[in-house]
């Protein structure tokens, strides 16, 4: 059964129909959120993989293949133009025309060989890849969309049908001062993408100086950091709020906020939540998940010139396709 939020996610995904590649063609998980985002006219899916295989699970299942396209790398036709764009990409560090080939048909560079190309305006990937197979190729082909800026990635976690973002939950291990306050203005950008109130807390174990030590020191220089930059141009006309330090009870709770962070704009009412590392990004997205009964959508890339996402590994179908409706919203 779809959720409430998954189904106004899917709402804002049909009204300009995307195409997106899904790379793992093997796992039937895949292959039926494939099968839901037709049924739900979330974006037009082309699946990689084996199409005997691939038709053999649908029919198995009783899934329509209607609107879905197989696409087999080491039979397409367009291998050769992919293989030509990657060894020009990649030629300069010391790629030959042989690895080019070889890495082309692996599925991952080949989803976003597709993207491109202008064959694809989307990527899902991770069910079975780790977060380094999916980003690997987004990095080298799709490329960040400012090169001043981090990459980074975020999770969309829903708590009584209220989203948050929870950031960088899925990408940067231990990030620098200046990576931490990269990622706070990409999520704002992307908390306003989905809808959300950018109101950013910079999260740690102390609150406006209520612990010492090198972490707090961190998050205090970031939030600055961070602070600076929204004053400059495209940020400054956004209204993105952001504050901290701020422990979790005071950027979620009014009343803890308003005692902890007297006067904060952002205390009680954040809706970006920073944490400082991805120690505490991944350990908080699953408690939440598996705990707290939340639903948690991504890791979901910011920062790329074009959409390519991560999954869990121990992602549902259910969550396969609300990660092709964030993408597509994001491609739109």
């Amino acid at each position: 059964m779809l959720t409430p939020y998954l189904n106004s996610l899917i709402e804002r995904a049909t009204k300009d129909i995307k195409t997106i590649v899904l790379p793992e063609g093997e796992d039937k998980r895949v292959l039926e959120a494939a099968y839901l985002a037709v049924q739900n006219k979330v974006a037009h899916p082309i699946v990689l993989g084996n199409p005997t295989e691939i038709e053999q699970i649908y029919h198995q299942n009783g899934w329509s293949l209607d609107g879905i396209k197989i696409i087999e790398p080491e039979t397409s036709e367009r291998l050769d133009q992919y293989v030509n764009v990657l060894y020009e990409l990649r030629k300069a560090k010391g790629m030959t025309p042989e690895q080019a080939h070889e890495t082309a048909l692996n599925h991952n560079y080949f989803g976003t060989l597709m993207m491109k190309c202008g064959h694809a305006d989307g990527m899902v990937s991770g069910a079975n890849h780790s977060t380094a197979d999916t980003v690997r190729p987004a990095l080298q082909i799709i490329k960040s969309k400012d090169p001043q800026m981090s990459v980074s990635a975020f999770f969309i976690i829903v708590s009584d049908n209220k989203p948050f973002i929870l950031s960088d939950s899925g990408l940067i291990i231990n990030p620098t001062e200046k990576e931490l306050a990269d990622i706070a203005v990409t999520s704002a950008l992307s908390a306003i993408m989905f809808g959300i109130d950018p109101n950013v807390a910079m999260l740690s174990f102390s609150t406006k100086g209520s612990a010492k030590g090198p972490e707090v020191d961190k998050v205090k220089n970031a939030t600055k950091m961070a602070l600076e930059l929204l004053q400059t141009e495209p940020y400054r006309s956004l209204n993105i709020k952001l504050d901290g330090e701020l422990q979790g009870d005071a950027a979620l709770d009014a009343a803890v906020g308003a005692k902890k962070a007297p006067g904060s704009e952002v205390a009680g009412k954040a809706r970006v939540l920073i944490v400082p590392d991805l120690n505490v990004g991944n350990i908080c997205y699953k408690l939440l998940q598996r705990l707290g009964g939340c639903e948690a959508y991504g890791p979901i890339l910011q920062g790329l010139n074009a959409p390519i996402n991560d999954l869990s590994r121990g992602a549902s179908a259910e969550d396969i396709l609300g990660a092709i409706a964030i993408t597509a919203i994001q491609a739109h």
